[in-house]
């Protein structure tokens, strides 16, 4: 019955995790719509995207557990499966580029960072360290080795 169509939630405004109405203008287009909405079948989903978004918002701002979440927003577990469904079909991160395409878009600068400005991709995992009586270089490392006394 919601979906993604959804601009007046059953639930109002009470907590400062909750978006604002021109927060949400500027979310709702990029969010995926539903199959149902496509004619593609399936069945209207029963809670609206911005209650479970907010939802979310709050639990990641609260740093709280999902089963303490509060009575007005959708239970616990209807709110778990919609991210973790986001989060396993690449959604989250996605919606996450757009958001920073757009804002990047917005200061005036390149939709998508340049190569070079990515630390994740040049980095690999930590080198474990050498103890500090490790040889060091060639030599050190054959006098080391051939040392009988």
């Amino acid at each position: 019955m919601y979906g993604n169509a959804a601009d007046h939630p059953d639930r109002v405004r009470r907590y400062p995790s909750d978006m604002t109405d021109a927060e949400w203008a500027a979310i709702r287009p990029l969010l995926p719509v539903p199959a149902w909405l496509q004619g593609r079948g399936g069945r209207p989903e029963g809670h609206c995207h911005r209650q479970l978004l907010d939802a979310v918002r709050y639990l990641v701002a609260g740093g709280i557990p999902w089963r303490a979440m509060p009575v007005d927003f959708p239970g616990w577990g209807r709110v778990y499966a919609f991210f973790r469904h986001w989060r396993e079909h690449g959604l989250i991160a996605e919606f996450h580029d757009r958001l920073r395409r757009k804002v990047r878009e917005r200061e005036g600068r390149e939709a998508e960072p340049r190569a070079g400005s990515s630390t994740r991709s040049r980095c690999g995992p930590p080198r474990p360290c050498r103890p500090p009586h490790a040889a060091t270089t060639a030599g050190r490392r054959c006098r080391a080795a051939n040392d009988t006394s």
